[in-house]
């Protein structure tokens, strides 16, 4: 890419120019085990590096099946799926790589990170987080039960709420709450008429941390629909609670899973306060019709990314880049991005030797400090003026 040049270095060129990293480590996450691995592998391939890919051992059918096939169409030299558990990653992390994209939980992250600091690797983090979504007032039917399907959409129906970017909590003003309720709960049975509609839980660990968050003594009273359990099939009806203590784990914590706190405020725009009191989510979503309203969230919130309208789907467009802020992580990919988060940006320069400006050598003198200071203060102007003696 060409970049311009200031008239104090004429005649020259510049340019940045990206060079591969060299080798990198990508560790993918469980929940969209081929996307996670995949997309990330493209860039970095296309970006010249050589690539070992660690799939999640919680995904093994996906595992698996990337590492039967990817070395049947790729150059096995340049591109390795490495299969294994925890332990596997301790040892990827002990050699030195030069950069680190993981994908997961926040403690795993500090992991991986520290790991990386021994060897001054650059890390690129996907964390998630809790993503709100903020329910202002539907002025029709339509746009209420359209906002509810989406809404279920960008948290149920994303591997029963076990996503990165599905939506953690509602927040909603006080008036409003019942008839959000009311409809998010008739569309709920309609949606999910049959256990089997619905994804399960990843495994027992998970599900054990995500029925202790409704077992919470404080928390209990709040659950207004589902809540139920069956351990055996690892699955957890799709659960609706209202206001829980927003001190409990549930309301501190990413919940990752089918619960749904809705939170009600006093005013809508009540709602920007709360989002800022917590840590900066991947992703915050709003339904609302006010302009208004849209251009205050994107101007007094910082997240990964704000979605008006809908949920999730701003995953699957590739001109944007996907990637978090503060807490949720840091590192961007997706189409370009993922090409320029797997590059180093070298910068080019060649002068020719047409024009010499002596001023810059020494011995310095005043008319020589003078003529500087017009130089990179861009006064070309006085400058000339100067330099030809016209202008004391």
């Amino acid at each position: 890419m060409q970049v311009r040049v200031p008239l104090i270095a004429w005649p020259a060129t510049a340019q940045v120019v990206p060079e591969p990293l060299g080798v990198v480590l990508v560790f993918s996450c469980w929940n969209v085990p081929l996307g996670l691995s995949l997309e990330p592998l493209i860039g970095a391939i296309a970006a010249g590096n050589a690539v070992a890919l660690k799939p999640s051992e919680l995904s093994p059918c996906t595992a698996r099946f990337l590492g039967d096939n990817i070395g049947r169409y790729m150059d096995s030299s340049a591109v390795k799926v490495v299969q294994g558990g925890p332990d596997v990653g301790v040892q990827l992390m002990e050699h030195r790589w030069d950069k680190v994209l993981f994908t997961g939980s926040p403690r795993i992250a500090r992991a991986v990170m520290a790991a990386a600091s021994r060897h001054l690797t650059p890390v690129a983090l996907e964390l998630g987080g809790k993503c709100p979504c903020i329910f202002d007032a539907m002025g029709s039917a339509r746009d209420l039960q359209i906002s509810v399907n989406r809404m279920i959409a960008g948290k149920w129906s994303s591997c029963a709420g076990q996503a990165c970017i599905a939506i953690d909590y509602v927040l909603v003003e006080e008036r409003f709450a019942p008839i959000l309720i009311k409809v998010l709960k008739s569309t709920l049975k309609r949606f999910f008429p049959e256990a089997d509609h619905m994804a399960r839980i990843v495994n027992e660990r998970h599900f054990e941390r995500l029925s202790n968050l409704l077992k919470d003594r404080s928390v209990a009273p709040s659950v207004l629909h589902g809540g139920s359990m069956d351990s055996k099939n690892l699955y957890i009806e799709p659960t609706i609670l209202l206001n829980p203590p927003l001190d409990s784990a549930i309301m501190t914590e990413e919940i990752f899973g089918p619960l749904l706190p809705i939170i009600t405020v006093k005013n809508i725009e009540d709602s920007i306060a709360f989002v800022k009191a917590m840590p900066k989510p991947l992703a915050i979503y709003a339904f609302t019709r006010d302009a208004a309203l849209r251009r205050r969230i994107v101007d007094e919130t910082s997240s990964g990314s704000v979605t008006f309208n809908d949920a999730v789907v701003q995953y699957a467009i590739d001109g944007l880049p996907f990637g978090g802020v503060g807490q949720s992580g840091f590192g961007q990919y997706h189409g370009k991005y993922s090409f320029e988060m797997f590059s180093h940006k070298k910068a080019v320069m060649k002068r020719g030797y047409l024009v010499e400006l002596t001023l810059r050598y020494p011995p310095w003198d005043e008319s020589k400090v003078t003529l500087m200071r017009y130089l990179y203060r861009f006064n070309y102007f006085a400058f000339v003026l100067s330099f030809l003696g016209l202008r004391r």
